[in-house]
């Protein structure tokens, strides 16, 4: 993709995606992937009203399973702003959440997700996977109203993936 196009699902927007700049925000969020070579799932959440990055996270999983970079992103918007205000943000991350991560966004309750390379983009690079889309995982939230845009740069993201170092044995 192009940055700025992308397969959209949603259920009651509560953000303007159009006005986000998708190219700028979804870099930010491969630079924060860089920070781990193995697993360089990254992750930014930006004001949609203002653009501003908020909150920033990489895959920690090494430290403890659950600090994926979405989950490692709201733990620093949370520690930095607390628990409200999520719904007028956007995330961005280099990879479609896992169900985990999706959750976690959902209760947290932020606006809109993007992300670049899929779940089964990701299988196919040999990045294990649970197959349960982001998309699916909100259609079965009914109260839910975050939206979820993918493919954004993905051609860079599956890149990100596919030259990772190798050391399977942290997700």
């Amino acid at each position: 993709m192009d940055g700025q196009d992308g397969d959209e699902a949603t259920v009651a927007p509560l953000v303007a995606l159009e006005a986000m700049d998708h190219a700028r925000n979804m870099r930010m969020a491969i630079a924060e992937g860089g920070g781990n070579a193995v697993w360089p799932f990254g992750a930014v959440i930006v004001d949609a009203a203002s653009g501003a990055v908020v909150a920033r996270g990489v895959n920690g999983a090494h430290l403890n399973p659950t600090l994926h970079g979405e989950v490692v992103a709201l733990n620093d918007y949370v520690a930095r702003r607390g628990p409200d205000g999520l719904a007028s943000t956007v995330l961005y991350t280099t990879a479609e959440p896992c169900p985990m991560c999706m959750g976690a966004l959902i209760w947290a309750g932020v606006g809109a997700v993007v992300y670049g390379t899929s779940i089964e983009r990701l299988a196919e690079l040999g990045v294990p996977q649970i197959r349960l889309s982001a998309v699916e995982v909100c259609a079965r939230a009914d109260f839910s109203q975050v939206r979820v845009l993918g493919g954004v740069l993905s051609e860079e993201t599956d890149a990100l993936f596919a030259n990772r170092a190798r050391d399977d044995s942290n997700v």
